[in-house]
């Protein structure tokens, strides 16, 4: 019988945290954690991500746009489809997040439909949120949607490479 890797689907907020070179002292840290996730962790997934994240890239103004988008377009990307508006719709009227049919619902939904064991973000306001993920799971469960684990790249460090 062969071993099915789980599947991680990286938001936007990973390729961008990847690629920050900026000083401050959290932005570091995400982007050192996102590297270590990267160099050491990711062969152990089936990685994904989808034309919104392509998107999201493609049209953002920082300095790093080019390496992350090349970085994504490198990875297997998640097409839209019609069922993909309904459940962000239905996100935005449960007020599970912002009115904004292209950001954090799509992502969430995307992962959702596919049934990604985890969603890997640096949005802790919306996505990677322990206070917000109890309403995140029974709207997924009132709507029939997996439930992704919604993590950072810091929470997904199997531990083994500490120093």
């Amino acid at each position: 019988m062969a071993y099915l890797r789980q599947t991680v689907y990286l938001e936007t907020s990973f390729f961008s945290f990847y690629h920050d070179e900026r000083a401050e002292a959290a932005v570091v840290a995400m982007r050192q954690w996102s590297r270590e996730w990267w160099e050491n962790q990711r062969h152990d997934f089936e990685i994904l991500t989808s034309v919104a994240v392509l998107a999201e890239l493609d049209q953002g103004k920082l300095p790093h746009r080019n390496r992350a988008l090349e970085m994504a377009l490198a990875l297997p990307a998640i097409p839209l489809d019609e069922s993909v508006e309904e459940i962000v719709g239905a996100y935005i009227r449960h007020k599970l997040m912002p009115n904004d049919p292209v950001g954090d619902p799509l992502h969430l939904a995307l992962a959702s439909i596919h049934k990604c064991d985890y969603l890997l973000t640096w949005n802790c306001r919306h996505l990677a949120n322990a206070r917000k993920f109890g309403h995140i799971r029974r709207v997924n469960a009132l709507l029939g949607l997996h439930i992704p684990i919604l993590t950072t790249p810091l929470e997904l460090l199997d531990g083994d490479n500490e120093s």
